[in-house]
């Protein structure tokens, strides 16, 4: 009954805002008529309401007017701009949830003279239920209205409660972003078994099995990665072999490394 009688508007209904959409109706948790979202892409706004039967508009101020809970699922540079667009028009919202990387909580607080406000980073994969988002909210925020965000947000996945806004510019750099890095090492694993001589679909079914077996394995063991690491390397073996290669590159290190700009990225967002 957590939503019963409440309407939310999602304002931006790119992949993100789709997920949620999709992972709220999927899992029952509200009906589509409680749903309005806006987009300027009113193409993609009636596909999205020919496929869950939600109501659309490309008017944020329509969609917001007669909304409970508001989701901002817009890119943070024109999150001023959309902001600017909805403030004086939003005092009857009970709960803003923003999932846009850098923009702070004081930034949505102010921007929309509201207190109740939830800044959240999801990850792609909440596209299939598989995400993880991390999120934080003001002090004002209600604990009906953190179990509200807390349902929201699993429709994707897991989610993460934390008390110090510091840790969303962290989990933008580890897991929001993550995505893209898993998929290039994944890359990388085809592009070298193509060079081996596999073809490019076994090379492919190979790759994504071995990082989805791998990560299942690691999850049920309870095992720390090391050790399951050191299991698989013999003395002199061939593991051992592509493991000094690894360290000699600075795997380890580049990977740190890119995880830490993506993080002075995600704290430059929110200074701009």
């Amino acid at each position: 009954m957590t939503f019963a009688g409440k309407k939310l508007a999602f304002i931006g209904s790119g992949v993100m805002g789709r997920a949620i959409i999709g992972g709220l109706l999927g899992k029952g948790l509200i009906a589509p008529n409680q749903i309005i979202a806006s987009d300027p892409d009113m193409k993609a706004m009636e596909t999205i309401q020919a496929n869950n039967g939600i109501n659309v508009t490309h008017d944020n101020l329509e969609a917001v007017k007669d909304a409970n809970i508001m989701v901002l699922c817009v890119k943070p540079q024109i999150m001023p701009t959309v902001l600017d667009g909805l403030r004086g028009h939003v005092a009857h919202i009970e709960l803003a949830i923003s999932i846009a990387a850098g923009v702070t909580l004081k930034a949505v607080e102010e921007g929309l003279a509201l207190m109740h406000v939830v800044r959240a980073m999801p990850n792609t994969p909440g596209q299939i239920g598989q995400g993880v988002s991390v999120w934080t909210c003001t002090p004002e925020v209600t604990g009906e209205q953190h179990e509200q965000a807390q349902q929201i947000l699993e429709s994707m996945g897991q989610a993460i409660y934390v008390h110090d806004e510091k840790y969303l510019d962290m989990a933008t750099a580890l897991t929001g972003s993550g995505p893209a890095y898993v998929f290039m090492f994944i890359e990388a694993l085809i592009d070298a078994g193509v060079r081996m001589g596999f073809s490019r679909d076994v090379a492919t079914v190979l790759a994504m099995q071995l990082v989805k077996g791998s990560t299942a394995f690691l999850e049920q063991s309870g095992i720390h990665p090391t050790v399951l690491r050191n299991q698989v390397t013999s003395p002199g073996g061939t593991t051992a072999a592509a493991l000094y290669e690894l360290e000699k590159g600075n795997f380890r290190t580049t990977i740190s490394d890119a995880i830490w700009a993506a993080y002075q990225r995600s704290i430059e967002l929110g200074e701009d």
